[in-house]
């Protein structure tokens, strides 16, 4: 396959950004974009240009690492899949691909197609977590009883890789569904009851205090989520807030 590739550069986030036009050929339909990508940056090494710098770690879908926007779409044109899990197949011999990192004012460009993602940290430093015992008194979990239905949502909840799918596919830039994913999970499950009510409200305030924006129920998040996360946890988050808000009062 023969491809024409519009790349957007920036040397960092202060730099003015544009949009490259790169050619590769024989690509193999069997390779994975980012390995296409490989293939781009020993052509530039080689001719002393510098590689595209995109971020990725380790290529099985798991660590969400491997986040661009492709032809408009959040981790290209197939469903439920990371960038990394995207095959050249699924594109034409002669196409022209636009690549660009994911567009939100929370997630500054780092440089070329790498963003921050730090935001992210933060919001779970706030609150997405529980407190845990360790006096060596500690109770086995295997001695809670839990309900099979909310176990299963828990960790449909905790399939959440924190990629930003959800925030580059949202036309506001929201995080509510990586922040409900991960309310969500703790929420469900007794081990996580405990701090439920403080958790709610700070990482809800500090996904505000990062510059995300508000939820509109466009459902282009749950579309576009490589993991499947269901809206059903921005409902549970709002319930969550919500209640906890009133007995804060």
């Amino acid at each position: 396959m023969d491809l024409i590739l519009k790349i957007w550069r920036q040397k960092n986030k202060e730099a003015k950004g544009e949009l490259k036009t790169y050619e590769v050929k024989g690509v193999s339909p069997d390779s994975s974009f980012l390995e296409m990508l490989d293939v781009l940056n020993d052509d530039l090494v080689n001719k002393g240009d510098e590689p595209v710098a995109f971020d990725h770690d380790c290529r099985e879908g798991i660590c969400g690492m491997c986040s661009l926007y492709i032809n408009g779409e959040a981790h290209g044109p197939d469903r439920a899949i990371t960038t990394c899990q995207l095959h050249m197949r699924k594109f034409k011999d002669g196409d022209t691909i636009y690549i660009e990192p994911w567009r939100a004012a929370a997630f500054p460009v780092v440089k070329d197609l790498v963003v921050d993602r730090s935001a992210f940290d933060r919001i779970m430093a706030a609150g997405g977590f529980v407190s845990v015992n360790t006096s060596g008194n500690t109770q086995d979990a295997n001695a809670l009883p839990i309900p099979k239905d909310d176990a299963d949502k828990a960790f449909d909840a905790a399939t959440c890789i924190g990629c930003g799918a959800c925030v580059a596919s949202c036309k506001n830039a929201s995080a509510m569904l990586f922040v409900s994913a991960k309310v969500s999970q703790l929420a469900l499950l007794p081990q996580g009851r405990v701090e439920a009510e403080r958790r709610a409200i700070h990482m809800v305030e500090q996904m505000d205090h990062e510059g995300f924006g508000n939820c509109t129920n466009t459902g282009a998040c749950e579309v576009e989520c490589p993991k499947g996360i269901s809206l059903e946890n921005i409902a549970r988050l709002n319930r969550e807030y919500l209640s906890a808000a009133i007995k804060a009062e």
